[in-house]
Order: structure tokens, then C-alpha cells, then sequence
């Protein structure tokens, strides 16, 4: 899909599949790709979505949240326990 240069991508749980230092290095790669386009990442993994510039969260099939990565782990509990959670998953915290 980068190849093609589209203006838009969408990218649904892209990296699920991957290990957390996998996952860190194509995110460092994929940031230049992604620098002038507007992407949609969907993904369970928080770490993903972590530098984003906005950031939607859905609890029980609804938006309950919406703002940058600090902004949600300082304001919405759910994003921040969840975050929490992943990031010792993966020992990374």
C-alpha cells in the first residue's frame, strides 16, 4: 500500500501479529512513511497507536474517549489501566 504513495491508508491491527521489538522497529520506519498522509490504525495494542496525533478510544462498541496518548493516559482511566497492563504484558514498563 506505501509503495503506491496513497494520501490515505488505512491499517487494521497491522502489527498484532508481531513482537513487541519488531513491532518497535517497523513503527520507526513506518513514521517517515506516514509523515505527510493521514492514516487510520486500528489496533488492540496501545503501543501502536501511541504516537498518533488523535486517538479514539471504544469501550463496550462506543467512543468513550478521544485525544493524544499523554492526554488520555492522564484523563481516561480505562486507556490508562489498559496501557498500564499491555506494557507490563510485555515487559516493557
Amino acid at each position: 500500500a506505501i509503495i503506491r504513495n496513497p494520501q490515505i491508508l488505512l491499517m487494521d491491527d497491522c502489527l498484532s501479529a508481531v513482537d513487541y521489538q519488531t513491532e518497535k522497529e517497523i513503527l520507526q520506519n513506518l513514521k517517515a512513511e506516514l509523515y505527510d498522509r493521514t492514516a487510520f490504525v486500528v489496533s488492540h495494542r496501545l503501543s501502536v497507536v501511541a504516537d498518533a496525533d488523535k486517538i479514539l478510544v471504544i469501550e463496550n462498541g462506543r467512543i468513550s474517549a478521544f485525544g493524544t496518548h499523554q492526554d488520555l493516559l492522564l484523563k481516561n482511566e480505562y486507556y490508562a489501566k489498559l496501557y498500564a497492563k499491555q506494557m507490563e504484558e510485555m515487559g516493557a514498563a
